[in-house]
């Protein structure tokens, strides 16, 4: 007798390729539309493990996402090794857990039911991290594969990054069941209309949205309401050095001087300088900062100039009870820290934009009634002052503005992964949009240029000129279509020059949010409700 083969060997190179399939779009540009098969053989391995009574494929589709998640983000490990492997592994067991899910509906739910139960359940959790959420790590949505292919998705102005997600799933979802037709012979049963619907049907999913993208690309008029000349200095400061061994003066000193002789050239409406760049400004008593004062300065002698940079920004509070869980003792009172953006003119004035969507560990406490008293026990214990940053960030979107009143939205780098919390900036009136960002915790890895491409998204989600000012790179400038027009190099000293048009058009998404994530809730929870009637006792 023939000994039976085992599929384990099968299985396991189907979610290797899966895995493979699904990282290279975030590692190779231009190859977003891999994701419309990378799902493909991951469904499969399903399929044939289901056919073949194989017992705890979770082992499959965890390591799956694992390998994907740690093919695409290891980079997160140069900043910190344990949130890295955290980051890797707490996020593969969210994806799994929908998975699961999936495999569970396929014991009550028949036909399609179950795979439109795992696209609905898989963009609803999307939608959770981009939203709600206090643990969120959404940069691997579906939707982001796209980040450098925005000539293939410039639709994303009506649906956002999520409408993305969508395409994914349904173009997986149709090759993956026209593959299991033809194994079962199906096709063969069917008639020629039947056969010319679904090769039709699949033609369109596959290839409607980048036919339909690229008629918007080519039709786009850029819409401009006048302009700003931004400069842009990227001073390019070792992170784990400016914060300990440079003197703020030095770095003063370093990115005027590299502004200096370009605006000695032609004068600039606005300079920018990146994230975290000074930690000298106390919240109610900004004046008293060295850098703004040298700032202020340095406007003078370029009066037709505003000034936007990054602070790590301070409140300080002498009471004798704490004014919240997410505070710091400090001599006789207490500290708040904020990640700021600064606004100066030249006239003095000043406006502040705290940081809202803040990174877990290094910048956020999440569920702090939990983890404060946690992260103080465990200070102690080991002897530190704390483990977990306690960053407070507003509870509202505000924009900044010129000295001509023209208003600005400003994400602090990781916001510029939220698509729709990013057209808060938009409602609020920004007529532009700018990002400032440090990437160099990470070196010279893929991270960077992820993150500069979500930028591309967000301008092309809100129609909205974009400038971009890096540490160490990349700095850039986006137009309305997502493409960037200039870009500075990495990890080197440079000033970039350009212009955006002011637009105050609302796009689509941008007046009415995302439609495809609030949609996706709902038939989740339809479909949920579902599994759980057929799930209790007596039902089939």
């Amino acid at each position: 007798m023939e000994k039976k083969r085992s599929p384990y060997p099968l299985l396991w190179a189907l979610c290797g390729a899966s895995a493979v399939l699904m990282s290279l779009p975030w590692l190779v540009p231009h190859c977003g539309l891999l994701m419309l098969v990378a799902l493909v053989p991951l469904l499969l391995a399903d399929y044939i493990a289901t056919g073949a009574g194989v017992k705890g494929f979770w082992k499959w589709h965890y390591s799956t996402f694992v390998l994907w998640n740690a093919f695409t983000t290891f980079w997160v490990c140069n900043a910190t090794v344990g949130g890295g492997i955290f980051a890797i592994l707490a996020n593969s067991l969210q994806m799994s857990l929908v998975f699961g899910l999936f495999r569970l509906s396929k014991k009550r739910l028949s036909g399609v039911l179950p795979y439109i139960l795992l696209a609905a359940a898989w963009i609803a959790w999307e939608r959770w991290y981009l939203t709600k959420a206090e643990i969120s790590w959404p940069w691997l949505v579906f939707g982001n594969a796209f980040a450098t292919s925005i000539k293939d998705v410039q639709w994303y102005s009506v649906t956002g990054t999520l409408g993305g997600s969508l395409w994914v799933w349904c173009a997986n979802l149709s090759v993956f069941g026209l593959i299991v037709s033809l194994a079962k012979g199906k096709w063969s049963g069917w008639n020629n209309w039947a056969r010319g619907a679904v090769a039709w049907g699949l033609v369109l999913v596959l290839l409607g949205p980048p036919v339909c993208s690229a008629i918007m690309f080519n039709n786009y008029e850029e819409r401009s309401e006048g302009k700003v000349e931004v400069l842009i200095g990227q001073p390019n400061l070792d992170p784990y050095k400016k914060f300990r061994s440079v003197p703020q003066s030095e770095q003063n000193e370093l990115l005027l001087s590299l502004m200096e002789k370009p605006l000695a050239e032609r004068p600039a409406d606005l300079l920018m300088a990146p994230e975290t760049f000074t930690s000298d400004v106390v919240m109610g008593n900004i004046p008293a900062s060295p850098t703004v004062q040298r700032f202020g300065a340095f406007l003078q002698k370029h009066p037709e100039s505003d000034f936007l940079f990054g602070a790590s920004t301070n409140d300080f509070y002498f009471t004798r009870s704490a004014p919240g869980l997410l505070c710091y003792p400090y001599g006789d009172g207490w500290r708040v820290p904020h990640n700021s953006a600064i606004m100066l003119t030249p006239d003095g004035r000043t406006e502040v934009f705290h940081k809202s969507k803040l990174v877990v560990g290094t910048e956020l406490t999440p569920y702090p009634k939990i983890f404060v008293p946690l992260d103080k026990w465990l200070s102690k214990l080991m002897g530190v002052s704390a483990l977990m940053a306690r960053d407070v960030g507003q509870k509202e979107i505000s924009v900044l503005h010129l000295s001509d009143g023209t208003p600005l939205g400003c994400a602090v780098c990781y916001e510029s992964v939220y698509g729709e919390y990013c057209t808060g900036y938009v409602k609020k009136g920004a007529r532009f949009m700018t990002v400032i960002t440090n990437d160099s915790w990470w070196g010279n890895t893929p991270g960077y240029r992820q993150h500069l491409s979500y930028s591309c998204l967000r301008a092309l989600e809100l129609r909205r000129d974009l400038a971009r000012c890096g540490n160490s790179g990349i700095s850039c400038f986006i137009n309305q279509k997502g493409e960037i027009l200039q870009q500075g190099p990495w990890w080197e000293e440079a000033v970039l020059r350009g212009s955006v048009n002011l637009n105050s058009k609302e796009s689509f998404f941008a007046r009415n949010g995302d439609i495809v994530g609030r949609v996706s809730v709902l038939v989740f929870l339809l479909m949920l409700a579902l599994l759980i009637v057929r799930l209790l006792p007596g039902r089939k």
